[in-house]
């Protein structure tokens, strides 16, 4: 919560409280004055027979009320003539000056509740109304966002122009996004330069991408060029249990924009309120769409003249409703996507200017071994960079901590408390052995730059690559070079032990979805043919195929036999390449035993063949149970 809406917050409760304390407090003061006592009440009459037989001890007289204490202890209550002394009142009952000689008479001071008799019940009613009639009166008007019944107002959060300034030259890697945004910066600054030829600059920029590629900071940079107010917002925040709140937001964060005109509008997670219409409770009648007509009318109404441009971000473009999409509204769509080599080593640069990094960091190879990593992930890499120098004492980042915070990344912080029994540490060893063997001899797939069985995360270990170039179109040949390194590491287990272990589950899982592709999407089986049998969404170990499959069952068996077929080729194939290079593939295993890590020269030297001295090293291991030791990071250029 911003600190204006604490701050009505903190009002409304003080409010709420003084209007029950203040009527609460009164009854608790005044209530012992008003409220009759239990004593009985006799009349004046009765009470000057008494006196005349001295039964009466004292009488206390408070206004025109008499309080009578008898000889016998108990106490009654009577009521004098109004502006007649109780001496008199009783004189003329009949009482003798002997009678009233023995009566204590005592007379006080009225009080001033008493005083002001039926208007101690009227002060507390006559308050609560007129707090109601301020609260009515404080109600949301037009342009007042700082009153009480705040929650119909906009939620939006206003940086101003004069507020430090994210700029183009802080986003890297979408250079083709930044080109499609300068116009909309240049009408911004300067939109009289437009309207004079009859050009309309688009009303409505939607950001597209995974989570973590710059939208948002793609859209704080656009203001920080234009100079112009920022509004930003949420597409949840639109959404409340009453039916019209959203609708009154919407208009009212428009009207703010068009007071602060030019400016940009950001809505982020727009598709929390812009999905397809027509599947809302009540003939379509339900919160969520009423909110998105009105954004609908808002965007391109009657009023065609404001200079406010709508920005907005989603990751899930296909289920926004088409009325959003048209011409006049969002009329243009920018997709950012995974940075390649060169805008991993720009943005690698920009969260690099305020660390001090140490002369042996190599930042082009660290933008080849992040293939796949978004603008997120690698500030999230040079935090972690910089967390473990601190950690050491260091001033200066290393490469070493680079490497590690890679590794921390992709698998998660080591587990150097778990503690691996050597059966399980030697087929760790042979597994990344037999990805790093496996990729080495297949001219599709990259170079391996690093290999351990130091556990991480829920994984025993994992064999990394080094990208020197981001592959965007697959070949069959490329992807069956890339199934049979995936299986390089459970053919290894099967050629030394005989058997397959639970650690290569998931290189099996990301394997079989590669296949299944192969078949179903890209047309690449040579039994069924150039035909697309299903659609898939998402990437590696999470890819899941959606929609309903319109094949028959004879289709479905052929693709399942296609599938198993394909995989097992590419099994078969990494052991053949195995067995071929046995002698290596042992001798880099046990080096791995020893060593734990293996990357860089060393790794390579090794693979072609070379001998190496004894590097000796390693931690000391203890039998355990054996487990399933790898998970399959979800990266590319890595496997377990």
């Amino acid at each position: 919560m911003n600190d204006n809406g604490r701050g009505r917050s903190i009002r409304d409760v003080l409010l709420w409280a003084l209007i029950i304390a203040v009527p609460l407090g009164w009854l608790i003061l005044t209530l012992p004055e008003v409220l009759p006592k239990n004593d009985p009440t006799i009349p004046i009459s009765q009470v000057a027979a008494d006196v005349e037989r001295g039964d009466v001890r004292a009488l206390t007289v408070q206004g025109d009320s008499v309080e009578v204490l008898y000889t016998d202890g108990q106490t009654a209550e009577s009521q004098k003539e109004s502006g007649q002394s109780i001496v008199n009142e009783l004189k003329n009952q009949g009482v003798t000056t002997e009678k009233l000689s023995t009566v204590t008479i005592e007379v006080v001071p009225q009080s001033f509740w008493s005083s002001i008799g039926i208007w101690i019940w009227l002060l507390p009613i006559a308050f609560i109304v007129g707090a109601i009639l301020l609260m009515s009166r404080q109600a949301p008007v037009q342009g007042n966002t700082d009153q009480t019944l705040s929650f119909l107002k906009s939620r939006a959060r206003k940086i101003s122009a004069d507020r430090p300034k994210v700029r183009f030259d802080d986003v890297a890697g979408v250079d083709e996004a930044k080109q499609e945004l300068h116009e909309v910066v240049d009408f911004l600054r300067s939109p009289t330069r437009f309207t004079a030829v009859g050009a309309r600059i688009p009303k409505g920029v939607l950001l597209i991408g995974p989570p973590g590629t710059g939208k948002t900071l793609l859209a704080r940079a656009v203001a920080g060029e234009a100079g112009v107010p920022f509004f930003s917002i949420s597409g949840s925040e639109f959404v409340e249990l009453f039916v019209g709140v959203g609708a009154s937001r919407v208009r009212d964060l428009f009207d703010q924009a068009k007071r602060n005109a030019p400016c940009i509008i950001f809505v982020d997670e727009i598709d929390a309120v812009g999905r397809q219409r027509g599947f809302g409770i009540g003939g379509g009648h339900d919160e969520r769409e009423q909110t998105l007509n009105q954004i609908l009318v808002e965007m391109d109404g009657f009023d065609k003249q404001t200079n406010v441009v709508v920005i907005a971000a989603t990751n899930r473009p296909d289920v926004l409703d088409p009325a959003l999409l048209r011409p006049g509204r969002f009329d243009r769509r920018v997709v950012l996507d995974a940075p390649d080599v060169g805008g991993r080593r720009s943005i690698i640069k920009i969260h690099s200017r305020n660390k001090p990094l140490a002369p042996d960091v190599d930042l082009d190879r660290l933008a080849s071994e992040t293939a796949g990593f978004c603008g997120a992930d690698l500030e999230n890499l040079m935090n972690e960079g910089a967390i473990l120098a601190a950690r050491s004492g260091r001033q200066v980042i290393t490469d070493a901590d680079l490497e590690e915070a890679v590794d921390r990344v992709l698998a998660g912080p080591q587990r150097r408390s778990r503690l691996i029994g050597p059966r399980e540490k030697l087929i760790t060893a042979y597994h990344e052995a037999g990805h790093a063997v496996s990729a080495h001899w297949l001219a599709s797939v990259d170079k391996v730059h690093k290999i351990t069985v130091v556990p991480r995360g829920i994984s025993g270990g994992h064999t990394r690559l080094l990208n020197l170039s981001d592959r965007q179109l697959w070949s069959r040949s490329q992807l069956m070079d890339n199934l049979t390194f995936i299986l390089g590491g459970m053919a290894a287990e099967a050629l030394i032990f005989g058997e397959t272990t639970t650690g290569p589950g998931s290189d099996l899982e990301h394997a079989t979805d590669i296949a299944r592709r192969m078949v179903c999407s890209y047309g690449m089986s040579e039994n069924l043919g150039p035909m697309v049998l299903g659609h898939f969404e998402g990437y590696g170990v999470h890819a899941k195929e959606v929609g309903d499959r319109v094949i028959s069952d004879t289709t479905a068996t052929m693709i399942d036999r296609e599938v198993r077929r394909l995989v097992t080729n590419a099994l078969n194939h990494a052991r053949q390449l195995l067995e071929e290079h046995r002698e290596t593939l042992d001798r880099i295993a046990q080096t791995l035993i020893q060593q734990e890590t293996l990357q860089g020269e060393l790794l390579q030297r090794m693979l072609n063949g070379e001998e190496i001295g004894d590097v000796g090293g390693g931690r000391r291991t203890t039998d355990s149970p054996p487990s399933a030791p790898r998970v399959f990071p979800n990266r590319p250029g890595a496997a377990a």
